[in-house]
């Protein structure tokens, strides 16, 4: 017998590309992976919150290379990620949440929440994986999905059902990235304290409702999802990918 070597958290010598890195969980994903080593990109729309995160990291000792970026359009993706080293790590942030009854759903607010929670992460997704590929480097790409990617949610049928869609495509690249040594994975967060959640959890009601439904007392927070980002992109969930990392408090065991 002989004695088994702890895999490696260290992330030292990797490079990572980190959508909606300049605030919430992005950002909190960022600065996860820089600690554990990698050179990290984030990208977000609006110069002033890059600006802002950068700040805010250095000040911490850690550096940040912002990428001002709209996931949104194609062509300036591809043109922009032209501009920079192939990536070993994607983390998928960028998310939108416009909630409503279902018989209320507007066809903006569904075309806009998929356009970005799905289209925009599809996309950016097959030309980091694509350079990976050609540059015969494994890597991991993340998913920041939802624990609503497993369970239903009142008001949020299209938030959901753009989740949901996320899991599937993610087994689904799995399946056909595996053989490079490209792994792809989700992390399930349920509701974290964060500018994207902070008008539903105002109601006293919805949040009486979460609150009923996370086995463990209490919401999560930005530093709940740092550790399992920083896991999903390791050395140390090298077998690990088509998988789905729940970070919910125990909400989907029942």
């Amino acid at each position: 017998m002989t004695l088994p070597q702890t895999p490696s958290f260290s992330l030292h010598g990797r490079r990572a590309l980190v959508t909606g890195g300049s605030k919430g969980l992005g950002f909190a994903s960022a600065v996860a992976l820089a600690h554990a080593g990698a050179e990290v990109w984030i990208a977000a729309r609006n110069r002033d919150d890059l600006a802002e995160a950068v700040e805010l990291a250095a000040g911490g000792g850690l550096t940040l290379h912002p990428l001002a970026l709209d996931i949104t359009a194609s062509k300036q993706v591809a043109e922009t990620l032209s501009t920079l080293p192939t990536m070993n790590i994607l983390v998928n942030s960028a998310g939108l949440a416009r909630h409503q009854p279902f018989l209320e759903v507007s066809q903006a607010n569904f075309d806009a929440v998929m356009d970005l929670n799905l289209r925009a992460t599809f996309f950016i997704s097959q030309q980091v994986a694509r350079r990976m590929r050609e540059a015969k480097m494994a890597g991991a790409i993340i998913h920041i999905s939802s624990q609503m990617g497993h369970v239903g949610g009142p008001q949020r049928s299209v938030y959901c059902a753009s989740k949901f869609a996320l899991e599937g495509l993610t087994r689904t690249m799995a399946l056909e990235l595996g053989e490079a040594g490209i792994r792809v994975n989700t992390l399930c967060p349920t509701f974290i304290e964060t500018e994207l959640s902070r008008a539903s959890l105002e109601d006293p009601d919805f949040r009486r409702y979460v609150m009923s439904n996370i086995k463990l007392p209490r919401l999560g927070n930005v530093e709940d999802v740092m550790g399992p980002v920083v896991f999903l992109a390791s050395d140390a969930a090298a077998m690990i990918t088509g998988s789905a990392l729940m970070v919910d408090g125990g909400w989907t065991a029942t």
